[in-house]
């Protein structure tokens, strides 16, 4: 996931010392909030002038017509038009424009409004906190945006911006969100190096539980036991796309999982008569799994204290019921 430095969250620093801090710590894009004011492109010329970091600029404005030109000279490399501050929704965006071009909607606004840009823009922009304010707190709701979001346009990219902290950059990274814009945990860290290498790879203090990212249930790849045929099992695997199916027994409760693997050896303890390969008998009835309520901290820890590498972890509640996945196929993807 790429970190994108929202550089006037950084109001100590005069523009050209916080551009030369940004590039000596490889930081991977300079996010620009822009309300309505044209003069941006006086600040983006000094940026231009100064660095070779690709430009990530949000424009909120209700008539996007005037800054064509601009993004076209200075050749922005990401362009983020807000939606609920359109006065006409429908944009015209000049083919000369080489860059990416996404729609910025707030928390409240449903995602579905995308799907007048999806034939020309190439990603959405979920504000989690209020738009072009820095400092504030993630709206976990956004967590579930994301993941609909994916769903309904798998081929578009997913910016993020507000709250960003390290546990955040986290679940967004494993989410398989591109870019994060970060302002305030960034500049108001002691180090910016350290702040952007939490931003990437750790996590410090939890505010967030495993119910508040996890896929849902109903997003997951479930068969039931009366259900449970080769057949049925290869169908649920192959849709699910994760590796493994669930197995719900009575009341729906969480009976085990049967993965790749599991699948595997029992067709290979079978090879010579697949009719005898007992369903109930590869199902794993102990795999790991992991609470709803624990916290991002405590699933990291339970995660490291295993000597096997996790790719998938089966969700339950107190009750024993299954809830949904947590998924880290982004991570060991290498977050591309």
């Amino acid at each position: 996931m790429k970190i994108s430095a929202s550089i006037f969250s950084d109001s100590e620093k005069d523009i050209l010392t916080t551009i030369n801090n940004l590039n000596s710590y490889n930081v991977d894009v300079i996010h620009v909030d822009c309300k309505d004011r044209l003069s941006i492109f006086d600040d983006i010329k000094t940026m231009r002038e100064n660095s070779s970091l690709p430009i990530d600029l949000h424009i909120i404005t209700d008539n996007p017509e005037k800054y064509y030109s601009g993004i076209i000279e200075y050749n922005i490399d990401y362009v983020t038009f807000q939606y609920e501050d359109l006065k006409e929704k429908k944009l015209s965006i000049p083919r000369e424009f080489k860059g990416k071009i996404g729609l910025g909607i707030t928390t409240l606004t449903d995602i579905s409004v995308f799907d007048s840009y999806k034939s020309s823009f190439d990603f959405i922009l979920m504000m989690a906190t209020i738009p072009g304010e820095s400092g504030g707190q993630f709206d976990k709701t956004n967590f579930k945006k994301i993941r609909d979001f994916r769903k309904l346009y798998p081929d578009k990219k997913i910016h993020v911006d507000g709250g960003v902290n390290a546990e955040v950059s986290f679940i967004l990274r494993n989410m398989g969100v591109y870019l994060s814009v970060s302002g305030s945990y960034l500049f108001n860290s002691t180090s910016i190096g350290s702040a952007l290498l939490n931003l990437k790879l750790n996590e410090i203090k939890s505010h967030f539980l495993v119910k508040d990212f996890l896929q849902p249930a109903d997003n997951s790849p479930i068969i039931k036991n009366f259900e449970l045929t080769l057949e049925n099992l290869l169908v649920t695997i192959k849709e699910g796309g994760l590796g493994f199916a669930v197995v719900l027994g009575d009341n729906d409760n969480f009976t085990g999982i049967i993965g790749n693997a599991d699948l595997r050896n029992g067709l290979l303890e079978n090879v010579d008569n697949l009719n005898n390969l007992e369903m109930n008998g590869i199902i794993n009835t102990s795999p790991l799994v992991i609470n709803e309520n624990m916290n991002v901290h405590e699933m990291l820890q339970f995660i490291k204290n295993q000597t096997k590498p996790i790719m998938y972890l089966p969700v339950i509640n107190d009750q024993n019921k299954f809830v949904g996945t947590v998924s880290f196929l982004n991570l060991i993807k290498g977050e591309l």
